[in-house]
């Protein structure tokens, strides 16, 4: 799974990679990013013009009675997300990319759970399948947008570190990934990302000072002194 995540990278390197016409979002850099916090994601306009914005971590589907969905549905798994009721809609009409400079997991050892950093071994930002979804509160009607990250069962050396991991877009994937509608094909759609792109990730241990969601300093991602970087 995908359950913390950091994105520092500026607008201008998310505008170049992703093609988003208008990047001036004021973005400020996330090494920390929880469940129920506000990320940025790219999506499309009515007029199918990308656009960056935030929207809280955590998606709750336009039928839920209340909010608290939200911490249970930070994924969605690449295998089922066009069956699950929760995702299915979205997964036809509101796809986005989550855009993150890497994301965290924790492995089981005999001191306890050691936390990983994962990213770009070109430290170029990467580019999470999304999913969005618009909820009204039933009695106010105040609107409340979420997103999801699609994951998918890890490759290569990543699968050392957890058996699942984010469904990754390219340039081309990315595109076909945002268009949405009825007119795509889901079972196709369900397949991009199918090689994972785990040979372009890299990770190292961190400290366990990202264990608490409230921490969030640049020294979070810095790898343990004598670690080994794979």
């Amino acid at each position: 799974m995908c359950g913390r995540f950091a994105f520092y990278s500026a607008a201008e390197a998310v505008s170049d990679l992703f093609g988003v016409n208008d990047a001036g979002l004021a973005v400020t850099p996330q090494y920390n990013i929880a469940p129920t916090d506000l990320a940025a994601v790219i999506r499309l306009t009515p007029a199918g013009e990308r656009e960056l914005t935030m929207l809280r971590w955590g998606l709750v589907p336009f039928w839920s009675k209340d909010r608290k969905a939200a911490s249970r549905m930070i994924n969605a798994r690449r295998e089922t997300v066009a069956e699950k009721p929760a995702f299915r809609k979205a997964f036809r009409e509101r796809r986005c990319i989550v855009p993150a400079d890497g994301y965290y997991e924790w492995v089981a050892g005999e001191s306890g759970k050691q936390p990983y950093y994962l990213s770009s071994r070109d430290d170029r930002p990467l580019g999470f399948a999304g999913l969005w979804e618009r909820w009204r509160e039933p009695q106010t009607q105040q609107s409340l947008e979420t997103f999801s990250v699609l994951t998918m069962p890890s490759a290569g050396h990543i699968a050392n570190l957890h058996h699942r991991m984010p469904v990754m877009l390219d340039d081309v994937t990315a595109e076909h990934w945002l268009v949405g509608g009825e007119q795509q094909n889901p079972p196709a759609l369900r397949e991009l990302g199918a090689e994972g792109r785990a040979d372009q990730l890299r990770f190292w241990p961190v400290a366990k000072t990202v264990n608490n969601a409230r921490n969030e300093d640049p020294r979070l991602i810095e790898p343990l002194p004598d670690a080994e970087i794979d």
